[in-house]
């Protein structure tokens, strides 16, 4: 049995499903490099819902369907900032992430970008590293007055115009 994966553009409506994939990605992954209270203060399930609305309208991000069904979504914004990764926590190591990412790059391409920046968590460091970026800062932010470390990367673009 053969699954399809698209990769497309967030539709309005669908930030619910949207917020079960960020939920998941940060309760059944993450959780293995941060404190429960940590993943909480990162993702609370009582999050606002219009608060959440507006984030992700914002960011536009893409999305990955796997068979009909949001399972991943990651945005660049025209700084070449990424601001949110995801991959469902029910769906890792399917190459979901590989796929968002390359289409990351393809769009920071056609934007002109000279690097791509994001706010990496301990979780994904890794992951953004074999896609050649590198670590610039590491960070303590504070979220719902927990400190939730993360790092600053960054991946300087062969082909900027």
């Amino acid at each position: 049995m053969s699954s399809t994966v698209l990769i497309r553009r967030y539709r309005k409506g669908e930030e619910s499903a949207l917020f079960d994939v960020y939920y998941s990605a940060i309760h059944l992954v993450a959780c293995r490099d941060y404190t429960p209270q940590q993943i909480e203060a990162w993702a609370p399930r009582d999050l606002d819902a219009s608060l959440w609305e507006r984030r992700i309208r914002g960011i536009n991000p893409f999305v990955a369907e796997l068979d009909g069904t949001v399972v991943a979504y990651a945005d660049v914004q025209a700084s070449g900032y990424i601001d949110h990764f995801f991959v469902s926590g029910a769906h890792p190591r399917r190459g979901l992430g590989t796929m968002l990412m390359k289409r990351i790059l393809e769009e920071a391409a056609r934007l002109g970008l000279r690097e791509l920046t994001s706010d990496v968590s301990r979780t994904a460091q890794g992951f953004f590293e074999r896609f050649g970026f590198g670590v610039v800062e590491q960070r303590n932010p504070v979220l719902r007055g927990i400190t939730i470390p993360n790092a600053l990367m960054r991946l300087e673009l062969q082909n900027a115009r």
